[in-house]
């Protein structure tokens, strides 16, 4: 199922996507993947939006980004995720990402809240998650990120 806003397609990711794009990080980056998400990819037997996430496209089919989840709704949470290339960024395209993910996420009725974290500095991230009705709760210490910032919206 390919979720639809205004400008953009998100696309769902496959196995193979998954795989190559896990294989284009360089080591520091690899590294930086959850240990918990990687064991959920590969005990994962068929595509699952909530582990292999969504390939963000502009609607003449150009890829931009992504964005997706840390896993299937736990204890009726989400965390979600996205990033935009570079070059597309500051055009808004993050926050139609995150609120499509939102949209996914509420649309599942076991889901009763949507997290996001961002890093204390990550200023555009937080307008992305303002402009989503995602509200600031406080700063935690995340065993695997340090301290961030922690944001969540709830059904």
């Amino acid at each position: 199922m390919t979720l639809h806003t205004s400008r953009l397609e998100l696309r769902p990711k496959t196995r193979a996507d998954v795989e190559v794009m896990i294989q284009a990080m360089t080591p520091n980056d690899r590294a930086q993947i959850s240990p918990k998400w990687m064991a959920m990819f590969h005990a994962s037997k068929t595509a699952n939006p909530w582990i292999y996430g969504f390939t963000a496209r502009l609607r003449d089919g150009d890829a931009i980004g992504m964005g997706g989840f840390a896993g299937p709704p736990e204890n009726g949470m989400v965390e979600i995720a996205y990033a935009v290339d570079e070059v597309h960024r500051g055009k808004g395209y993050a926050t139609e990402i995150a609120q499509a993910l939102v949209e996914y996420a509420f649309a599942c009725d076991e889901v009763q809240v949507v997290r996001a974290h961002t890093l204390p500095d990550g200023a555009a991230s937080k307008r992305v998650l303002a402009k989503c009705g995602i509200r600031y709760v406080g700063e935690i210490n995340h065993p695997e990120d340090g301290l961030i910032w922690r944001f969540e919206k709830t059904r």
